[in-house]
């Protein structure tokens, strides 16, 4: 097809060289615009070229690049809002190409892109006062831009681009305002944007959010719990290290209001948990639009019915879990042994990771997944057993049925199992307030400083107790030579796993915190060992 050096195409019947023929293929393109925007695989941002081509001919809109139906349904949006410009594309022939043509996507984030690129590609914009620009967004019929998920990931997913500046709706400014390493300016309408990117009006910048930390949940206090002193003092323990939490007992005992008032004697949220807790978030939809920022710890209780996806996270677009959602915060099961068997054996891996990975044909998305998990169970499927006034009416075979939904390895991952009796009902009148929220949360602030300090130090590579592995706990709890003989014959006598150690010893580190000790001996040893009980004795 080609002579001599030159490569050469028919014109018309005539031979010539690449270099002479007319149109754009011998110099700037025409009718090409490429804009940048950006999608999300779990909360990796993916930068996305919104490459369109205009031709006249007949009218036509097609799209590829691995285009989900959401984004396919953006030609229909994008239309109808350039109609409200007074721009109308009968006489065009459109394409829009997404690369990388690999990567799947969905959302409807691109709307903005696609109908800027589509304005630049039949002349309507300067395709160059677009180049370095990040457009996000989703357009409503009559052009207004509507706020979408994920903003802060995609933004902070955006640094480092070589990117001058992004533009987002108006509705998604306080989350885009926790981002400083990139100008972000913010829209109310399809209008103003084009106005921005031709130099006519510029658009407003984000306002910088500002983060306060919330003290906790007002109006409940653990002051309002009447005995208990067990169950109190493991959550203390359990706050003080990240620890999770198994609580046994009949209905009533106190189980819910306990793991409710865990938040109360939480530390407050820091800036870069905050900024985790809200990129999470904001993929699920969550984030108040007001605040922009998660500014309390998660606290969520998901229904025993929840399906194996709603708990560690899924989808054919990953979406985040309870677990996730739960991120440096609480994530409560109640009524525990009545979730689906599969949903619990699928919290195993995040329990020991701390994430979750999705895994997909096309894609592969990550989740961190780091809460303070706290369940609830009752002793057998009537709940009574071993109640002091009420009967037991379970079989046996009903009972050892119900404790096999708890399989041994997801027990082995949760450090503390405590027992909650029942409650006398006439003491309630007599027995006095027990300590408040506040002072023990004074004590678990004062454990957790401690564990960031040898955090700073490099000492351990996480913040929490509850993340060490055996050679960092080899550093910083090293046993005495009692602490190390009771805990051998507790792993004889109630044959702990080596997972259960390890679990053991970051639980004794954290109660010598909680004592303000640097060494752990042998009582902090025996008071965690104790929090393996109810393991041992089959949860009756």
């Amino acid at each position: 097809m080609g002579t001599g050096s030159a490569r050469c195409l028919q014109w018309r019947g005539a031979m010539l060289p690449v270099t002479q023929l007319p149109g754009p293929i011998c110099g700037k393109p025409r009718g090409l615009a490429t804009i940048h925007a950006s999608t999300l695989v779990g909360l990796d941002a993916y930068l996305i070229r919104v490459e369109v081509c205009a031709t006249r001919g007949p009218a036509f809109f097609q799209m590829v690049g691995l285009a989900e139906a959401t984004v396919r349904e953006a030609r229909v949006r994008v239309a109808s809002a350039l109609a409200r410009l007074g721009v109308l594309l009968d006489e065009h022939a459109i394409t829009v190409n997404l690369a990388p043509a690999d990567l799947r996507k969905g959302g409807a984030a691109l709307d903005l892109a696609i109908a800027i690129g589509v304005l630049g590609a039949i002349g309507k914009l300067d395709p160059a006062a677009c180049r370095d620009v990040l457009l996000l967004g989703e357009l409503s019929l009559e052009g207004r831009l509507q706020p979408i998920r994920g903003v802060l990931p995609q933004l902070d997913g955006a640094r480092g681009r070589k990117l001058a500046q992004a533009i987002v709706p108006a509705g998604n400014a306080a989350e885009a305002g926790l981002v400083t390493e990139l100008p972000v300016f913010v829209a109310a309408d399809l209008e103003a944007v084009c106005e921005h990117l031709a130099g006519c009006r510029e658009l407003p910048r984000a306002p910088r959010t500002t983060f306060a930390p919330s003290e906790g949940v007002a109006g409940v206090d653990l002051a309002d719990v009447r005995g208990q002193a067990s169950a109190r003092r493991a959550l203390e323990v359990a706050a003080s290290g990240n620890h999770n939490l198994l609580m046994v007992g009949p209905p009533g005992g106190g189980k819910t209001l306990l793991a409710r008032l865990v938040p109360t004697i939480l530390p407050p949220l820091s800036f870069a948990e905050a900024l985790e807790a809200t990129a999470i978030q904001s993929v699920a939809g969550l984030v108040d639009p007001e605040r922009g920022v998660v500014t309390t710890r998660p606290f969520r209780a998901p229904h025993h019915s929840v399906s194996d996806a709603g708990l560690v996270g899924g989808g054919d677009v990953p979406r985040p879990g309870e677990v996730s959602l739960a991120h440096h915060g609480v994530l409560f099961l109640d009524e525990f042994a009545e979730f689906r068997r599969s949903a619990l054996e699928a919290l195993r891996q995040p329990l020991e990771d701390g994430s979750v990975c999705i895994s997909r044909a096309r894609a592969r998305a990550w989740f961190p997944a780091r809460p303070l998990v706290i369940a609830a169970v009752n002793p057998c499927p009537c709940g009574y057993l071993g109640h002091p006034l009420r009967s037991c009416r379970c079989s046996l075979v009903q009972r050892r049925r119900y404790l096999a939904r708890l399989s041994g390895p997801l027990l082995d991952r949760i450090d503390v199992h405590v027992a909650v009796p029942p409650v006398d009902v006439r003491s309630l009148a007599t027995a006095g307030a027990g300590e408040s929220s506040a002072i023990v949360r004074r004590r678990v602030l004062a454990a957790r400083e401690q564990q960031q300090l040898r955090y700073e130090r490099g000492e351990v590579a996480h913040p929490t107790n509850a993340a060490l592995s055996l050679s960092e706990l080899d550093r910083v709890a090293a046993l005495d030579r009692d602490g190390r003989t009771f805990i051998n014959r507790a792993v004889q006598t109630l044959g702990l796993s080596a997972r259960a150690y390890v679990r053991v010893l970051r639980v004794a580190r954290s109660i010598a915190d909680l004592e303000g000790v640097a060494a752990v001996r042998a009582p902090h040893v025996a008071e965690a060992v104790q929090g393996r009980l109810l393991e041992a004795e089959g949860l009756g």
